[in-house]
């Protein structure tokens, strides 16, 4: 018998999200993350990036289901014929970095800021982060690589009927120059920078929690660590939860005269930045701060973005553009102007993860690009820039326009009723505005509906100045909700209508 006709599961094949590769823990076996990893690895042959012998970086975050998924990606990369630098359970963007100043491939294992009972695996070219016209060539690899594998002996396959591995390879030593060059990156620009002043550092599960620590300490900062956790805390830069927030007002109280408090999402690319009152402030504003420091010729970010920020851009006199939700449609715009020969070229995400698409000098020394989403870099940068301001944090962000935004998701719903919603609303016809004013009423303090945008989702603008943006889940049975409005309660009840059990705006477009 071969394998396949072995086990004693039906195999479930991991899909692309926005980023990466996502999953339930109990569809991510060791035969689907090794076929997975072999998949890409056999792209890269393909391309000529890499040849046998090439060292293939590796690291994961703090989940309890990482180190089996990366015993099972380290199996790939030795049977395929290359050498595995372990880099240990650090940032994503500090294996990135690793890899891209090496020009290697690297694997990052982690499901982000997703809960704990799923997982993650993220790729990494040699140039830096696959992009979405990688996708389609290293679905065939994997597809090549499943039917191999399937079609093998059981017994010589080496996985058991459960699709585990018989043997998992030993990770060996822990090639600590991936932090320590990470940490040093930042250092060398900022080192003492944040004297005199307090932060505290919300730890969590975070995986860069201890390396954060390290950095700010670099920076001169006070560090009060809080909050640390051996159980997964599955915490969303995109979707602060009204316990979040409570959370980080508490830390405020509890920490006068605390500078900020910061923090990071599980695999330390999504910032928080919160400021000594413990108002939480969102990447998308976050973003702005940081380009206006750095004093950026253009910068790329999603369609889901407040238009505070296209506002607060154009004011400043700095080129900017949308693109559709997720970093590799952001890598892209960078890498469009680049070529054009723009310089100071940056890019983020709504959840705050800020990429460098060029590099740049900064308090005289050059900070090299690094195109993936950065946590550290843009905590920094807001720091740094309220203090040379010489305001605290919360004035700092006061003086961007003064729109407010606010996202949320609901779960179980079916992704065949969001593709449909998608399509049914997002052409811009004035049939199509009658029937989203039935959901989004006038009795809910929606005006009239003046433009529908289809670049990614359903954005839906009002002529009260409301903003609703609807977007499925990449793959995940979840339907997502960013709004933008005049006040931030307002904004938070734009998200709160949408999502309401059972009869909110979500579930009756669901039964309808």
């Amino acid at each position: 018998m071969n394998l396949l006709q072995s086990l004693k599961y039906t195999p479930v094949e991991l899909s692309f999200g926005t980023s990466g590769l996502r999953g339930l823990v109990t569809d991510m076996t060791d035969l689907e993350c090794y076929i997975n990893a072999a998949g890409f690895l056999r792209f890269l042959a393909e391309a000529g990036e890499i040849k046998t012998g090439d060292e293939v970086y590796l690291a994961g975050d703090l989940r309890d289901s990482t180190p089996r998924i990366l015993g099972a990606v380290a199996k790939a990369i030795l049977d395929g014929g290359y050498g595995v630098e372990y880099c240990g359970l650090i940032p994503t963007p500090a294996l990135a970095a690793y890899a891209l100043k090496r020009q290697a491939a690297g694997i990052m294992v982690t499901g982000s800021h997703i809960p704990a009972d799923r997982n993650g695996i993220k790729f990494y070219k040699t140039d830096g982060e696959i992009l979405k016209n990688d996708e389609g060539a290293i679905k065939q690899a994997v597809a090549a690589v499943r039917a191999q594998q399937n079609s093998a002996g059981f017994s010589e396959s080496g996985f058991d009927a459960d699709g585990a591995l018989v043997q998992s390879p030993a990770l060996g030593n822990v090639a600590v120059a991936a932090t320590s060059e990470y940490v040093e990156r930042y250092v060398s620009i900022f080192e003492g920078v944040l004297a005199g002043k307090k932060v505290v550092l919300y730890q969590h599960s975070a995986v860069g929690r201890d390396l954060l620590l390290t950095l700010f300490e670099a920076l001169g900062a006070e560090v009060v660590p809080v909050g640390r956790s051996e159980v997964f805390v599955p915490i969303d830069s995109e979707n602060v939860k009204p316990s979040d927030a409570e959370y980080f007002r508490k830390l405020a109280k509890e920490n006068p005269g605390a500078f900020a408090i910061i923090s990071t999402d599980g695999d330390s690319d999504r910032p928080f930045v919160i400021d000594e009152t413990g108002e939480f402030h969102r990447g998308d504003v976050l973003g702005a701060v940081v380009a206006n420091w750095l004093q950026v010729d253009f910068a790329a970010y999603p369609v889901s973005t407040s238009d505070a920020v296209d506002s607060y851009l154009t004011e400043k006199s700095m080129g900017w553009s949308h693109t559709k939700i997720g970093s590799p449609y952001v890598i892209a715009a960078m890498a469009e102007k680049e070529t054009e020969g723009t310089k100071r070229v940056v890019g983020w995400e709504v959840n705050g993860g800020f990429l460098t698409g060029s590099d740049m000098e900064i308090r005289g020394k050059v900070l090299t690009a690094l195109p993936t989403r950065d946590a550290a870099f843009p905590i920094m940068v807001a720091l740094v820039a309220a203090l040379e301001a010489g305001v605290p944090v919360s004035e700092l962000f006061g003086r961007l326009p003064q729109r407010f935004s606010q996202a949320g998701l609901i779960d179980n719903f079916p992704v065949a009723v969001s593709k449909e919603i998608m399509v049914k609303f997002g052409e811009d016809t004035p049939e199509v505005r009658k029937e989203l004013e039935e959901f989004f009423s006038a009795e809910l303090k929606f005006g009239s509906v003046t433009e529908i945008n289809a670049l990614d989702g359903v954005r839906v603008y009002f002529d009260n100045g409301d903003v609703a943006h609807l977007r499925p889940s990449g793959n995940a049975p979840q339907l997502r909700i960013y709004s933008v409005a005049d006040s931030q309660a307002r904004a938070d009840e734009i998200v709160e209508l949408s999502l309401a059990e059972p009869d909110g705006i979500f579930r009756r477009m669901e039964r309808s």
